[in-house]
């Protein structure tokens, strides 16, 4: 049963919330954590997963809180862990610190934890309350969860388009359609992932770098991944030359092929995978290989064909629509390619979950039905 729910502990998940939403994008494979310890109403001590996912929240308030954490209440927004991985489990050291309560935001749906945590520490003794800020906690590590359950990263499709939905004029014109607060958005859309994926296609009209350039958070740029039927990029596209610096996966199923060694020079890694009907990069097989490398968030930023083939295939889990104030007419360049659905109760389909204005730009985010 849980335990009682007195007025305070809100504030305190809620700001052990905004602790954990700092490490996304750079926590993976671990899930982003944030703990708060409280003794006598005063905070004593904070902490949230370190990039690289190690070491863990609750150790870190422990250790700022010292003493201080015996008799205390920890705030923690994902059960702690039970199991002994890298490093030991967050219920020992959380015992071992002599807490007298633990409130738990959401279950950890890892099998090697999945109500061990909760039950350890109440067999031990510590009052556990649990479900504060559920939904909060689960959408914050929404990746970590899709990725344990569906064996695959959390993935969302990036548009940035005009009011009727083209990302581009006939000539292929497209920057820039939206504004500098819209961009600036999107690179903290990078910031947040872990990855951040195109077709050759993007990759090959507008060499882009595909990095976060927001100040402050320029060590945040996301593995890159690039899909690449026929291994088109080259040596010389600004992703190759910075491949040393910023990690670059290629998703091709060219055998023996054209820029290979160049690009793999540069410190790109080719990855060969099995075909789609159409004779692409399977994208079943592309997320499988990169949750196992750890990847839980995935940003796809195009292009239109891109798009179409994770929304043909029920991939696209969320969708996030920057719409500029303009209007390119159907010549322009739609967001996205013609999709197989036939009849509007084959499309895919999508709620509102937020909006937001950015200058004269409107941000709009969706989740998939279900």
């Amino acid at each position: 049963m849980t335990a009682k729910m007195n007025t305070d502990d809100l504030a305190h998940m809620r700001h052990a919330l905004v602790l954990a939403a700092r490490g996304l994008g750079e926590v993976a494979p671990n899930p982003a954590v944030g703990c708060v310890i409280v003794k006598d109403g005063i905070v004593v001590g904070r902490g949230r997963t370190a990039k690289g996912g190690r070491p863990h929240a609750e150790p870190q308030a422990l250790a700022e809180a010292g003493e201080a954490a015996r008799g205390a209440t920890a705030y923690v927004t994902l059960e702690p862990c039970s199991h002994h991985g890298h490093t030991p489990p967050c219920v020992s050291a959380l015992v071992g610190a002599g807490v007298a309560r633990v409130v738990v935001a959401v279950k950890d749906p890892d099998p090697r934890v999945n109500g061990e945590g909760v039950a350890w520490l109440r067999a031990s003794g510590v009052e556990v309350a649990t479900g504060v800020c559920e939904k909060e906690a689960a959408a914050l590590n929404a990746g970590f969860f899709h990725k344990v359950q569906a064996g695959r990263p959390l993935v969302t499709l990036k548009f940035a388009q005009s009011l009727d939905g083209k990302i581009a004029t006939a000539t292929g014109e497209s920057q820039w359609i939206t504004g500098e607060q819209a961009r600036a958005y999107g690179q903290l859309l990078r910031a947040r992932h872990d990855a951040i994926l195109i077709g050759v296609g993007t990759a090959l009209a507008d060499d882009p770098a595909l990095t976060c350039r927001l100040p402050g958070l320029e060590d945040r740029s996301p593995l890159r991944v690039v899909l690449d039927t026929r291994l088109r990029l080259t040596g010389w596209s600004k992703l190759a030359q910075s491949a040393a610096d910023i990690p670059t996966l290629v998703y091709t199923v060219a055998e023996g092929a054209n820029h290979q060694g160049a690009l793999e020079a540069c410190g790109v890694q080719v990855v060969r995978v099995a075909k789609d009907v159409a004779g692409r990069p399977k994208l079943e097989a592309v997320l499988a290989d990169l949750a196992g490398r750890g990847i839980t968030r995935l940003l796809v930023e195009g292009g239109a064909a891109v798009h179409a083939a994770f929304l043909n295939g029920a991939l696209a889990d969320r969708l996030e629509v920057f719409s500029a104030p303009m209007i390119l007419g159907a010549a322009g360049l739609s967001s996205v390619e013609a999709l197989a659905a036939l009849c509007l109760n084959e499309v895919p389909q999508f709620v509102m979950a937020g909006r937001r204005s950015l200058g004269p730009d409107l941000l709009v985010s969706y989740a998939r039905r279900v």
